[in-house]
């Protein structure tokens, strides 16, 4: 019997929308793989909403709807993302094949993402992800080039930082501190670790593979953006982890 082509449900991270996801969107769909690239109520194609008061619950509920005409997809969550994937598999129980986690943050039930970040440098505090550079003396122009765009090319680089600023998440991801696990540990998850990521540096990532309940990690050679600098090398994982359901 042929088996059924995978679908795929791709989330962006913070300050981002769906439009990272073009490269390797086209790679999957290249391997016959159906997909959609999700946004966050106030990115990419939803820019421009109203969206005080949307919690994360309500996020969660909203990209449930985008997908569910997608049989069992494979939801794909980058970065901050990891705040949603967990939300959406508890709402959306049984509507979801595998979560996968690409270099995602995933803080302690008692920090708010903000907290997880921390001020200082990274290594300087065990509990704190923190930063490449010092916030407090370095602009956010070269904070960003650092933490996302070290693998891409001066040109990349540019034109990915010119469309930073328009895609705005909903403030209440960055102020909660409710986040819960413990429901993952029945779901199938898988965590792509970044290993040239200057934004979440690699121990970081397994740390949050952890406690995400992954039973499976992977790593990829690629900066923090690894959907637009490993687009055919992050594709082809995505389509044999589909292949292993």
């Amino acid at each position: 019997p042929m088996t059924p082509s995978p679908s795929f449900a791709l989330l962006h991270g913070g300050g981002q929308g769906s439009w990272v996801w073009d490269a390797t969107a086209d790679h999957l769909r290249a391997g016959g793989a159906q997909v959609m690239a999700l946004d966050v109520p106030g990115c990419g194609t939803k820019r421009g909403r109203d969206i005080d008061g949307i919690d994360v619950d309500a996020i969660a509920a909203e990209l449930l709807a985008d997908i569910a005409l997608l049989d069992q997809p494979i939801l794909v969550g980058h970065s901050l993302a990891g705040a949603i994937l967990p939300r959406m598999a508890e709402q959306g129980s049984g509507q979801i094949g595998r979560l996968v986690y690409l270099s995602c943050t995933a803080p302690l039930a008692d920090k708010t993402f903000l907290d997880q970040m921390g001020l200082g440098l990274h290594g300087a505090n065990e509990e704190q992800v923190g930063w490449p550079v010092d916030i407090m003396t370095s602009s956010l122009e070269d904070r960003y080039r650092l933490m996302f765009c070290n693998d891409m090319t001066t040109q990349d680089a540019d034109a990915f930082l010119a469309r930073l600023g328009e895609d705005n998440w909903p403030s209440d991801v960055f102020e909660r501190s409710d986040w819960r696990y413990d429901h993952l540990r029945a779901v199938p998850s898988s965590y792509i670790v970044c290993e040239a990521d200057q934004s979440l540096p690699p121990q970081w990532q397994r740390r949050f593979a952890q406690r995400l309940h992954c039973d499976t990690v992977h790593s990829i050679d690629a900066g923090h953006q690894a959907m637009m600098t490993q687009a055919k090398a992050l594709a082809r994982m995505l389509l044999e982890l589909a292949d292993q359901r």
